[in-house]
Parts: structure tokens; sequence; C-alpha cells
């Protein structure tokens, strides 16, 4: 998969997609990086992430109108010139195109559906919001949702809003983005002040991930994930099982507290207190997981098998371990959740989700919505199932050595 930038008057979200969005041509090259992974199922194209007008299909609640008369009025130029600034169109200067931006947003500015359709109708985009593109989760989330929208004929605009100021940034400017029909969000929660901004676009928003806000949404339970971690690991004879626990500052898990909690609920069920001394907290990563691993073992008493959030932290996990001499399963065990590609060839024992299905129904909530298919107002989050996949780095305590 080619990945070439397209110009967005928009601020740059990261490093992934530095311009916010990113056009996908279809085209092989070996130099595409991450996007490769799209190779063999994304033809679909990604267009500029800036302003438009959608069709509105589902509004989510009643804003007060601003109009395009307003934002020329404030910018100082005819309202024709204000629709050919919002619009990218070519023949207009950059300073006049970025007052009338700034006039826009000061507004908080949103174009009517109803001059949307007679603009030329439905734009065929839909929004994902995401926000580390890079990492496997992700991108596996993406890929199936893409796939989705693709035979639907839609196209996908990706905005990456990382860090705090990318978010802040981000949805500060959200209300004059209406190139899109709808708004895919990835495995984040937002909070009021977010939801309220994307309910100004009056357009359809799911979620992908996890549950977020009363959006129809796609995800997994992550109580019953991590029980089915921590049950294996009791099963096994464990008592003394210490957490890795996933960092959520940045809001980045819909429902950060699951895991954790089935943690908690699973030692309780088996008549262990849950010990707090032997969770450690860092970010959703391997070198995370190493860190927050190494932590664990400078215990006086240090734990006999851990449970990881993910299995990138499990990976670092063990690859503390194996530096500090200690061998697993046999002298300390490991489990994660996920099944990611590494988990197969390092043969961890992992509670499997499917990831790319949870994009592909996704997609498909996005097309029914759009197709007139409105889902309820307070909508079930879809559970997709869980399972334990048995490898080699889980063992009762004190195995055979």
């Amino acid at each position: 998969m080619c990945v070439s930038q397209v110009k967005c008057a928009a601020r740059s979200h990261g490093d992934s997609v530095t311009s916010g969005a990113t056009r996908w041509s279809g085209r092989p090259s070996p130099a595409s990086g991450f996007w490769n992974r799209f190779h063999t199922a994304c033809h679909a194209r990604v267009v500029t992430g800036d302003t438009a007008e959608p069709q509105g299909r589902v509004p989510l609640r009643a804003v007060a109108r601003v109009t395009l008369d307003d934002v020329a009025r404030r910018a100082g130029v005819s309202a024709a010139t204000a629709s050919r600034a919002l619009g990218d169109h070519p023949h207009v200067a950059e300073a006049t195109r970025h007052r009338v931006r700034e006039a826009a947003a000061a507004l908080d500015y949103v174009a009517s559906p109803e001059a949307s359709r007679l603009a030329g109708g439905p734009t065929g985009r839909v929004a994902v919001l995401v926000p580390h593109p890079s990492r496997w989760f992700f991108g596996e989330l993406i890929e199936g949702l893409e796939a989705e929208l693709r035979a639907a004929e839609l196209d996908l605009v990706l905005f990456r809003v990382g860090g705090p100021e990318d978010r802040r940034d981000f949805f500060a400017r959200l209300p004059a983005r209406r190139k899109v029909d709808a708004v895919v969000v990835l495995a984040f929660a937002v909070d009021e002040a977010e939801h309220a901004r994307l309910a100004s676009l009056g357009v359809a928003v799911v979620a992908a991930g996890g549950r977020v806000a009363s959006y129809p949404s796609v995800g997994i339970d992550d109580h019953r994930a991590g029980r089915r971690a921590v049950d294996h690991l009791l099963h096994l004879g464990h008592r003394r099982i210490g957490m890795l626990a996933g960092g959520d500052e940045q809001r980045l898990s819909p429902d950060p507290d699951g895991r954790s909690s089935a943690w908690r609920a699973a030692l309780r069920d088996a008549g262990a207190e849950p010990d707090e001394e032997l969770v450690a907290t860092a970010p959703w990563s391997g070198e995370g997981g190493a860190e927050a691993m190494a932590r664990l073992l400078g215990l006086s008493t240090p734990p006999t098998a851990v449970f990881a959030h993910c299995d990138e932290m499990a990976l670092g996990a063990v690859r503390t371990l194996r530096r500090a001499g200690l061998r697993v399963p046999e002298d300390l065990s490991v489990i994660g959740i996920d099944d990611h590609p590494l988990a197969a060839l390092t043969d961890l024992t992992t509670v499997a989700q499917p990831v790319r299905e949870q994009g592909r129904r996704a997609g498909e909530l996005v097309v029914d919505a759009l197709r007139g298919s409105a889902p309820p107002r307070v909508p079930p989050a879809e559970m997709l199932p869980t399972h334990l996949v048995l490898r080699g780095t889980t063992a009762p305590p004190g195995a055979a050595r």
C-alpha cells in the first residue's frame, strides 16, 4: 500500500499521520512501513480531513445554527468566498482561507445537512478517530473497518488524536469538520465536552474496541476477558498473582477498570484478598510491561504469576524475567490478553479477542446508519466472544525444574 500525504489545513495530529489525513492509493510500496499491513485489504481513498458538509442521518442533539453569512461577515469576505475557502477550493488565497477558517472555528460553524444535499449530496466519507494508528490493536481495528466501508464504496478519513494537546486541538476544531457522513471512535473514552462536539456534527457516531458514551459500539467484555486470564492462573494453583495494569492517563480505554476489577474479583472468589502491592501500572506497551515487571521483582516476596492487561505488556514482562535469569513458566507464569501475532511466535498464553472483527462490525453499523437503518436511541454494546489460548508461559507454581 502506497501512502501519500494530502495537504490539510488542520493542525498536524502526530508523527504517524502528519497531515491529519492520509490518502491510500492501493499501490504496493516497500517503504510504506506500518501501512503495508493493509496491502491486501485497503483500497479506500482517504481524503483530506478538514471541513465540509455531510448528510445528516442520525442527529444526536440540536445545536444553535450559525450561518455561512455569519462566518463571511466575521471574516470580512463574501458568502461565496467563505464557501470556497471552507470547501478547499484551489482559487482562494491562503491568507483568506486561514481567516475564514478562524472565523468558522470561533463561531463553531456547522454547515446544514440540507445545504450539503443541495451542494451535491452525501460525501461518501467516514471519519475515523484513532489515538495510535501505528499500534497493532488499532491497525487491526482499522483493517476490519476499512474492508467493510470499502465494500459499501465509502472512503476512510483518519484523524490521529493521540496526545492531550493533539486531542484538545482536534475537538476544538471539530464543528467545522464537515466533510464526512459518519464518525467512528476507536477504543478511547470521550468526556462530556468531546461528546458535545461530536453531537454538533449531526452525523452517525459509532465506537469500535469498546463502549463509548451512548454510541452504538462493538467490543469485548473486558471484565470477562480478565476473569478468563486470572481464573486460569488460579486453577493452576497460583494465589500470589501480580497484575501489570495498562495506564490510562489519556483515556485510551473505554473501560479502563474492567480488567483490573476482574483481577480483584477472581482473587476474592478464590478466597485470596487482592494485594495492591502486586499491582504495577505502566503504559500499554512492551517497554511498559518490562518496567512494571521489574518493579514487581523488586518486592520482598515477588508474585508466582502475573496477569498483563495486554500481550505487549506480557511480552515485555517475559523479557525482564529472562534477563533476570528467571525461567518462564518454571519460576514465574505470565498471561496476557489479545492474541497479538507475536503471542503465537513466543508461545505466550493469552486470552484472544477478535480485534479485526470488531472493526468490521463497526463498519456494518456505519453502513446501516447511512442507509437509514438507525440504531436505537441508547443502543446496547455488542460484545464479541473471547477465549483462552493455552501455550507455554503458564504452569503450576513450583513446576518441575
